[in-house]
């Protein structure tokens, strides 16, 4: 049985750079994959979504272009394998990468396998048995199916499955109006099918204040895309080549006929085959292991670190989890999870950069609220790039002149939320953010003038 100084099980964003920072310390590491080197964002994550995404603009941008004075010579087209060509390429040199850099590091044995623990501090990869005093779960999650009535009976996709699509629907049906769905919902728009969003809320995005949810719906409606929101008693059947789904209780529910199905309406963590009694590590109702403040769980030894904790569910989390974490552990560090900011960002276009609280939460914690804002067609920068959907809104606390959080919804507003997020991180007020000079023209010049016009929320 081999021994260790650490194991790792997973490979997502968080893993690797924890076997890196040890296997550089001196320590012997292995590190464990049982499908894909890099995880979900690599994978089925951000890498290829964002990388459909820009494809998706190139040919919404290339309908437009008379807007800028530019002629094409007839119809705009899309060829999907092609699209997906270019995404699986950009998927395997970053996915390659990871896998070549572990197995290129001194005192690292990279297994490829499931891993599962036989005990608190040993663990099976195939035949292999491995034992150490310290190990890092990084398992990551996948989509959730939620129980609705037929779907076992009806084709889908889901994030995952979408990245195998080298066609263009016909008609998309997606069942969730929160992040996922409205990505996919846009994109495939803009490649050419005809697309309805499914929401059981009364609005999108229901964890964004109201007036930045509206904006997201509108800029999507006006791309032609329907938008069925409050569906209830939501139900699927077979209809020929089609899927038809219900999605109302009323007398005469309405139906929605289309050929394909995409579900988007939450993750779930992969913690269910790791044998985590076998090593008495405790997870909460939904799976999710349960840490502390430093990722450690309930187990001494053992960290949980990315999405299958709970504490995060962005790639960004699960690094900052592997910074916290090496930290404390190699540095000296006394670092927290709850330190963080939340930060996230939406990638419709244009995109929805958001770090903080949203004004209805900051008014729940009891703070007294200012708020500046300022719409996009207010921003020379994107009436100048023809692009004046969205706009921009930083709330602050009006006692102690703290930046609370902000949403930009614009061109590059998920590029310039960060000077928001800065200046929160460092603990100024937005007064010093207020004063500073900003370059002309760019969205993020905005940001001093908006935190000149704070007014109180009634």
């Amino acid at each position: 049985m081999p021994d260790f100084d650490a194991i790792i099980i997973g490979t997502g964003q968080a893993g690797p750079f924890m076997a890196w920072r040890l296997a550089a310390a001196g320590m012997k590491v292995a590190i464990a994959e049982r499908k894909r080197f890099g995880g979900t964002c690599v994978n089925n994550g951000c890498t290829p979504t964002k990388t459909l995404v820009a494809s998706a603009y190139a040919a919404h941008i290339a309908r437009r272009a008379a807007d800028y004075g530019v002629t094409i010579e007839g119809a705009v087209g899309v060829d999907m394998k092609r699209v997906k060509a270019r995404k699986d390429t950009i998927v395997a040199d970053f996915s390659g990468g990871v896998k070549k850099g572990l197995e290129e590091t001194e005192n690292m044995t990279v297994y490829e396998g499931h891993a599962r623990f036989l005990a608190s501090h040993e663990v099976a990869v195939g035949d292999a048995r491995l034992k150490a005093p310290r190990i890092f779960i990084n398992v990551g999650g996948r989509a959730t199916v939620p129980p609705i009535p037929g779907i076992d009976k009806v084709p889908y996709l889901t994030n995952a499955t979408m990245m195998d699509v080298d066609y263009v629907p016909r008609h998309l049906l997606i069942v969730g109006g929160s992040y996922i769905g409205l990505e996919f919902g846009q994109m495939y728009r803009r490649f050419g099918s005809q697309v309805t969003i499914v929401e059981m809320a009364p609005r999108l995005i229901q964890n964004e204040d109201e007036d930045v949810s509206t904006a997201v719906h509108d800029i999507l409606a006006g791309e032609g895309i329907d938008i069925r929101l409050n569906a209830q008693c939501i139900s699927v059947e077979k209809r020929g080549s089609d899927i038809a789904m219900k999605v109302d209780c009323t007398a005469g529910a309405p139906e929605l006929v289309g050929s394909h199905l995409l579900l988007a309406v939450g993750r779930r963590p992969n913690t269910d085959d790791l044998g985590l009694d076998a090593a008495g590590v405790a997870r909460d109702k939904r799976g999710f292991i349960t840490v502390d403040d430093q990722l450690q769980t309930n187990v001494p030894g053992i960290w949980a670190l990315g999405d299958c904790n709970g504490r995060g569910a962005f790639t960004h989390t699960s690094y900052n989890d592997f910074e916290i974490v090496a930290a404390n552990l190699l540095d000296g560090g006394a670092r927290r999870v709850s330190d963080r900011i939340t930060a996230y960002a939406l990638y419709t276009d244009p995109p929805l950069g958001r770090a903080g609280m949203t004004v209805a939460q900051a008014r729940k914690a009891g703070k007294r609220v200012l708020v500046g804002q300022r719409p996009m067609t207010s921003v020379a920068r994107a009436i100048e790039k023809g692009e004046i959907r969205g706009l921009m809104k930083i709330v602050v606390d009006a006692d102690s002149k703290a930046i609370l959080g902000a949403a930009i919804l614009g061109p590059g507003g998920d590029e310039a939320v960060h000077c928001v997020l800065d200046v929160m991180a460092a603990k100024a007020p937005y007064t010093v953010l207020q004063q500073a000079m900003h370059i002309h023209p760019t969205v993020s010049e905005l940001v001093p003038t908006i935190l000149g016009e704070l007014k109180p929320v009634d």
